[in-house]
């Protein structure tokens, strides 16, 4: 199974590449709506068949490849991996979907896509460290393409800006996964197989100093992050929506496996400086995001900030913090996609993202009332308003970190606080007062537009009044993931799934 959830979309993007000339454009449309549907199905299916009680890896799959290097196809599916595998397929399906169907050079376009999609599956599941780090390269070329053909005006930029920031993630995380292998003397790079105890304290911290900064290009944290806003106003809007709520979640999960996984001595000494970058990753992305006029750097800043409170809630590594982790990183994947997608649409039927000149688009003789309807609600969920996902993973977040730095994590309430403020001028510029001239004639919204967002909104609504339908796959796995000898301070597990006869669910 887990293998389909990779090669699927590798045998698709050859069949789309393999198309003859003659055949119409929307074929690899289809053909890859149809693939990415199929490989959404298939993660929904491991969803159900998932034991959430099991905390090891699930559904495992080895194939020797390269022993004289370590080097095994070794796949398998975890509470922390599956719902991240389940958010690249329906992405990756909504990013296909949400493509314009006169598009250029399509068959390029969708092979790209579907190469995306299986690389992003493929590091979620690698449980070898090089096999990993094969994947995590692989999203990069694709990615590249992506945005330099099909980008803005300054798309090679943005594109070499990224290539260059993610190339160097790259090389920092394959050299502390060969200096973590080679110094404890395991004898391949699977993951059970590493024991960094045998490390001493020195190596361990210089290791996952390494890992920190490759993980913290990809998040992107404070100053490491500039890649990010060129990259996502250059970028089409299905490749900002992979980008934001797919792409980002590979350091933040890189960070969770790789860095308090197997280094969790070192962890804690680092704990107290990390919470404090949180901090600064948090409120820099909020002031900025403050400052700008452009809708989409605006949502791209909101990410940074948003990012810095998964760095503050591992910094923590409580049970209910590390739970809160992987719930924000579904929550803002969902929720980020969704504004991308309605910015999207704005620009497409006015021409521009100028907060400062678009005005009324919430009337609903001649605007889009709709689309400024379930603008109030992504960035309701984005501010973390309750009733939404968004409220839940920062609920856990803050609740899980306090104890351990009560004053880091009220500097990143205030973050919170400030979400609510730059939002707030988006859609009050951008939805209310007088509609314009100059926008009294604007293009029908067509229902297709609405439906991806749509089905966020929706997903957002039901998972942010049930969230234990996605916390009853994670919570097992993220308790496992804290060490008993981490020494890192932690608070009584909130458990959110169905208690057991003996146990007490607050």
């Amino acid at each position: 199974m887990l293998s389909a959830l990779i090669w699927f979309p590798i045998i698709g993007a050859a069949i789309v590449g393999f198309l003859p000339q003659t055949a119409p454009a929307k074929a690899a449309r289809w053909i890859s709506l149809v693939i990415l549907g199929v490989t959404l199905i298939l993660s929904i299916v491991a969803g159900f068949r998932f034991d959430a009680t099991d905390a090891t890896s699930q559904f495992q799959e080895v194939l020797p490849w390269i022993d004289s290097l370590g080097l095994n196809y070794q796949l398998g599916m975890d509470g922390l991996s599956l719902p991240l595998v389940i958010l690249n397929g329906l992405l990756s399906w909504i990013a296909v979907y949400s493509t314009e169907p006169t598009i250029q050079r399509p068959r390029l376009y969708y092979v790209l896509l579907l190469l995306l999609n299986a690389g992003v599956a493929g590091a979620f599941l690698a449980e070898n460290l090089l096999l990993f780090f094969l994947f995590y390269e692989l999203e990069l070329i694709p990615l590249y393409f992506l945005i330099a053909i099909w980008g803005g005006a300054r798309r090679g930029y943005a594109a070499t800006k990224f290539l260059i920031y993610t190339a160097v993630s790259g090389i920092l995380i394959l050299a502390a996964f060969l200096g973590v292998v080679w110094l404890s003397g395991a004898p391949s790079f699977e993951y059970d197989a590493i024991h960094t105890n045998l490390l001493s304290t020195t190596a361990q911290v210089i290791l996952l100093a390494l890992l920190l900064i490759g993980f913290g290009i990809k998040i992107p944290l404070v100053p490491l992050h500039t890649w990010l806003p060129d990259a996502h106003v250059e970028a089409s809007t299905p490749i900002s929506v992979l980008l934001a709520g797919v792409l980002l979640k590979l350091g933040t999960y890189g960070l969770l496996r790789f860095g308090l996984g197997l280094f969790p001595e070192a962890w804690s000494l680092l704990a107290p400086g990390l919470a404090a970058w949180a901090v600064v990753s948090v409120l820099y992305g909020a002031f900025t995001a403050i400052a700008q006029t452009d809708m989409k750097k605006m949502v791209a800043y909101s990410s940074i900030g948003h990012m810095g409170f998964i760095l503050l809630a591992v910094a923590a590594a409580t049970p209910i913090s590390i739970l809160g982790t992987v719930f924000q990183m579904i929550s803002h994947g969902l929720i980020s996609a969704m504004l991308f997608l309605l910015v999207g649409v704005v620009y497409q039927k006015t021409g521009t993202r100028d907060i400062t000149v678009l005005r009324g688009l919430l009337n609903p003789e001649r605007g889009m009332p709709i689309i400024g309807s379930l603008m109030v609600i992504g960035v309701m969920a984005s501010a973390g308003i309750p009733g939404m996902m968004g409220f839940i993973s920062e609920f856990l977040i803050f609740r899980g970190s306090f104890p351990v730095f009560p004053v880091q994590t009220l500097l990143c309430m205030v973050g919170t606080g400030l979400t609510a403020v730059y939002f707030l001028l988006l859609v009050n510029r951008t939805f209310f007062g007088r509609l314009p001239e100059q926008f009294a004639n604007l293009p029908k919204v067509e229902w297709s537009d609405r439906v991806p967002a749509f089905v966020l909104a929706m997903l957002i609504v039901l998972l942010g009044v049930q969230p234990n339908w996605m916390v009853q796959w994670s919570e097992t796995t993220t308790t496992a993931l804290l060490s008993p000898n981490s020494a890192v301070a932690t608070v009584p597990s909130l458990n959110l799934s169905a208690p057991s006869p003996n146990t007490h669910n607050p």
